[in-house]
């Protein structure tokens, strides 16, 4: 559920590229698991008697985009909120590789997300990135790396350039027995790496706010 850090070696040329890496598509979804996932999710929210509120709906761009969501990170909940309060989308999130065990990342493949190792550069997750773009999807990163890790990677700033994708901004707060998604208007891929994630970073930090 976060973006690495940017890789800053050249390219492997086209022709170089092994087949299987030359052949790789977007994580394919499974409807109905994505779906389940989801319901099961938010039974901890009702059953702690919480709820959600949403503001900025208008901000969210119609399903068959390319999209990058790029939300704060407060809690294990966070990727299933944010997706849940965008019917119509299938977020498929980068997430970290220490989920992924036998049973749990079946089920996290089959919702559509992959793994990304946060140890290192991992090229192979920022391909698996693009290749949602690429096929017009819903790109889910947490810049922050870590819940309330609070340092922006700029793998986002990396992703979104490279993809050319615009990012929605998602700021994250729980506030007693309410949780508040707000979402911030588009920002289009412009600039630099690094001023481009600053921009996304200070964003999420003002959507995350008290109001």
């Amino acid at each position: 559920m976060t973006a690495p850090a940017p890789d800053t070696r050249p390219p492997t040329p086209t022709g170089d590229r092994a087949p299987a890496e030359a052949e790789l598509h977007a994580p394919p979804i499974n409807p109905l698991v994505y779906d389940f996932v989801l319901a099961v999710t938010k039974l901890p929210i009702v059953l702690r008697g919480q709820y959600v509120h949403t503001l900025g709906r208008e901000h969210i761009p119609s399903p068959g985009h390319k999209l990058v969501v790029a939300g704060a990170h407060v809690s294990s909940l966070d990727p299933f909120i944010i997706a849940r309060t965008m019917p119509g989308h299938h977020v498929q999130f980068m997430t970290k590789k220490e989920l992924f065990g036998p049973v749990t990342g079946a089920i996290i493949r089959a919702g559509g997300s992959f793994p990304v190792d946060r140890e290192g550069n991992d090229l192979a997750a920022i391909r698996t990135a693009l290749r949602v773009l690429k096929d017009d999807g819903t790109l889910g990163l947490f810049p922050e790396g870590t819940r309330g890790g609070g340092q922006m990677q700029g793998g986002v700033g990396l992703i979104a350039l490279r993809g050319r994708s615009p990012v929605l901004p998602v700021g994250l707060r729980r506030d007693g027995q309410r949780w508040l998604v707000r979402f911030g208007p588009l920002i289009e891929p412009s600039g630099g790496i690094k001023e481009l994630t600053a921009r996304i970073g200070e964003e999420i930090t003002r959507l995350s706010g008290p109001l």
